[in-house]
């Protein structure tokens, strides 16, 4: 804290150039605001305040100030009283040495602040909360995950390193963990078991739901780093009597991963994978250039080559280059579409297998953009 020159509402200000950007370990005896402070429940011992005596409060905020020696120390803390039925909590500001309960002993107790961290993760991005939970205290780490529902769970795995992941899972029971996987894209659920021991992996695809687990079976039969291990079983398939309305509303649902919604697959029935025979593919663009009426069978790209299941990782770089493409179809020799092949699954098994856990370039900055 000594390099820190001001805090400000919306920026730090530090008397030096010079910033590690190691990777933060949280110290013997340190405790995290966020992870750990806020939403503790505590006692306040304040003679101006006899209505708080003997009576259990929540942290709801600190305040920090600058010493004469230019240290900054927690000197005042902002608590609330339990709500009552009808009545809005009151909130005090209380000096630190009033307050008791914010040792790390007391603090590690379970359910300390993982309310409040929820509340905080409510706006975050998969990837945002994510990179938090890593770096929480295992102990903490386990209480959010375990308060978290099952949808939102699997999102948030999605975005953790894959032995992350594993390690996640296994601390779920077979029973959870199953259900997560099921809310998981089978491309990624397949990463997933792809990582445990094979025993294991069978335990939790025989809990999963049929309809579930068998897409991930027929991804896990192929190399993980070919199209076939690489590709999702879910993109949008359609029939040859769609109409472009309804192929526009098929890619505007929000569950539509944005490169999924780059192109749309038309095939003879049936439409689940692997589907009938593949006849081609209309990019948005296309789409939104057409009356709404017009059906998708009579645009169809069928000049965009397609991928074999066994296409090596450096041939499917190439192919997205050369066709200036996010998305790809998976066809079989049997001209099933199998799955579409995206290119951030793609970007995500090139890279090395720590670069989320890198800390010297930062992905975004302060303000969710460059600079």
């Amino acid at each position: 804290m000594g390099r820190v020159a001001a805090i400000e509402p919306n920026a730090v200000t530090l008397n030096t150039t010079s910033v590690s950007l190691h990777r933060f370990e949280q110290r013997p005896g340190e405790v995290l605001v966020l992870g750990q402070v806020l939403d503790t429940k505590v006692r306040v011992d304040d003679p101006e305040l006899p209505q708080l005596a003997d009576t259990d409060v929540v942290v709801t905020d600190l305040g920090i100030e600058q010493t004469r020696t230019r240290d900054w120390v927690v000197t005042r803390v902002a608590v609330r009283n339990s709500r009552r039925l009808g009545r809005r909590a009151n909130v005090y500001v209380v000096d630190w040495d009033n307050v008791v309960g914010l040792t790390p002993s007391a603090l590690a107790m379970p359910g300390q602040g993982v309310a409040q961290l929820l509340h905080q993760f409510e706006e975050w991005r998969p990837i945002e909360v994510a990179d938090a939970l890593r770096e929480l205290p295992p102990k903490r780490r386990y209480e959010v995950i375990k308060a978290l529902d099952d949808e939102r769970l699997a999102d948030i795995l999605q975005e953790l390193p894959e032995q992350d992941q594993a390690d996640v899972i296994a601390q779920l029971g077979n029973e959870r963990a199953a259900f997560v996987l099921e809310k998981m894209d089978p491309d990624d659920a397949a990463d997933l078991l792809g990582v445990m021991n094979p025993s294991e992996a069978e335990v939790l695809l025989r809990r999963m739901d049929p309809g579930e687990s068998d897409p991930v079976r027929r991804l896990l039969t192929h190399s993980p780093n070919s199209a076939g291990g690489l590709m999702t079983s879910d993109p949008v398939v359609l029939t040859p009597d769609t109409s472009v309305a309804e192929a526009l509303a098929r890619v505007r649902d929000s569950d539509v991963p944005t490169p999924l919604s780059s192109l749309v697959f038309v095939v003879r029935p049936p439409t689940a994978t692997p589907t009938g025979q593949y006849l081609g593919c209309v990019p948005l663009q296309r789409l939104l250039r057409e009356p709404p009426a017009t059906l998708v069978g009579g645009i169809l790209d069928t000049d965009l080559p397609s991928l074999a299941p066994e296409t090596s990782l450096p041939a499917l770089t190439r192919y997205f280059a050369a066709y200036d493409l996010v998305c790809g179809p998976v066809v079989d020799d049997q001209q099933h579409l199998l799955g579409a092949v995206t290119v951030d699954d793609v970007l995500d098994h090139l890279l090395p297998d720590d670069w989320r856990e890198r800390a010297e370039e930062p992905v975004l900055d302060a303000a969710g953009g460059s600079s």
